[in-house]
């Protein structure tokens, strides 16, 4: 035969309440804390790895354009540069102004 404490139980009932405003406590406080870590991050302005990831793109095809480029002025700076070395060296008629 099993008899009932009202101590015991009144004890274990205390226990399952304190139980539960602990949890409560605990998601109240895990709310809190994420709400502030999102509000410091919202307010220093930081970009989203998809963001990156874009301006990144954008900065590597503006490189390559950039020594494409670079590469062409080069190649018609020698151009300009052998055609008047040709005007240079370009015997005169008889006959001509200079001559």
């Amino acid at each position: 035969m099993q008899t009932r404490n009202k101590i015991l139980d009144d004890l274990s009932q205390l226990m399952t309440n304190a139980m539960g405003v602990a949890q409560g406590a605990r998601d109240e406080a895990q709310t809190a804390m994420k709400s502030l870590v999102d509000r410091l991050l919202a307010d220093r302005d930081l970009v989203t790895r998809e963001e990156f990831e874009a301006v990144r793109a954008m900065a590597q095809k503006a490189r390559e354009e950039n020594d494409a480029l670079s590469a062409r002025i080069t190649a018609l700076e020698a151009k300009l540069q052998g055609a008047a070395q040709e005007v240079e060296t370009k015997p005169e008629w008889p006959g001509s102004p200079g001559a």
